[in-house]
């Protein structure tokens, strides 16, 4: 059974949505608001999330969920501006507007489902063989687990996520650490040279993590 948080404070929206998807099959988990959702994370296939919610906003909840797990985030939200729905796929996987009807729901729920379904199986990237449900990093030539350190999954998750753009270090900073990056910082380049270290065939010559002269960086499959 597909298990899916839930996380909206409008009662009526909310009871609503809880038992049609409980209809539909679903096994539903229902929180007012971000407090006390950490938990579930580890049971969870789906997140559903409403974006004003009491204490911290959903936008701020989804890129915390997005950094402790990669699981499809649909955020549904009566927030119809462009540069609102621009924030939520920023992070978010779907970004669905009230009102709405049930069935696009639905569609949109199996339609996540199924790509995460194909995603979560195995990537391969130059020498190594990625497992990306269990993040389980394998050294093709030796056979090897390559065990990263928390910040590092997080950077190389992160990389995953956007295969193939060029990202400014802006973006890692704030995607990973969740902070605004001020100049001048060196603490992402420390944590992106020891991530090369690791996964690198010759980290003074990467493969994987391209640096991307005067913007940023890039992972290309």
């Amino acid at each position: 059974m597909v298990n899916i948080l839930y996380i909206e404070d409008d009662k009526e929206i909310g009871e609503w949505v809880y038992e049609s998807l409980k209809e539909h099959g679903f096994n539903i988990t229902w929180f007012q608001s971000g407090e006390g959702i950490e938990k579930q994370l580890s049971k969870t296939d789906l997140v559903i999330l409403d974006v004003m919610l009491p204490g911290l906003d959903g936008f701020s909840i989804g890129k915390r969920i997005k950094k402790a797990r990669d699981i499809p985030i649909l955020m549904l939200s009566a927030r119809t501006a462009i540069d609102d729905k621009v924030e939520g796929l920023s992070f978010a996987d779907d970004y669905l507007t009230k009102p709405f009807h049930m069935e696009e729901l639905l569609a949109r729920i199996e339609v996540l489902l199924r790509r995460y379904n194909k995603h979560e199986k195995v990537l391969q990237l130059k020498h190594l063989t990625i497992h990306m449900k269990d993040m389980l990093i394998i050294n093709n030539e030796t056979s090897e687990e390559i065990q990263l350190t928390g910040k590092q999954y997080q950077i190389f998750q992160y990389f995953l996520r956007h295969l193939n753009q060029i990202l400014t270090k802006e973006q890692l900073y704030e995607g990973v650490w969740g902070e605004p990056y001020i100049e001048g910082d060196k603490t992402l380049m420390v944590h992106i040279r020891y991530l090369r270290e690791k996964i690198e065939k010759d980290p003074a010559n990467p493969e994987i993590i391209e640096t991307i002269r005067g913007i940023g960086y890039r992972v290309r499959k």
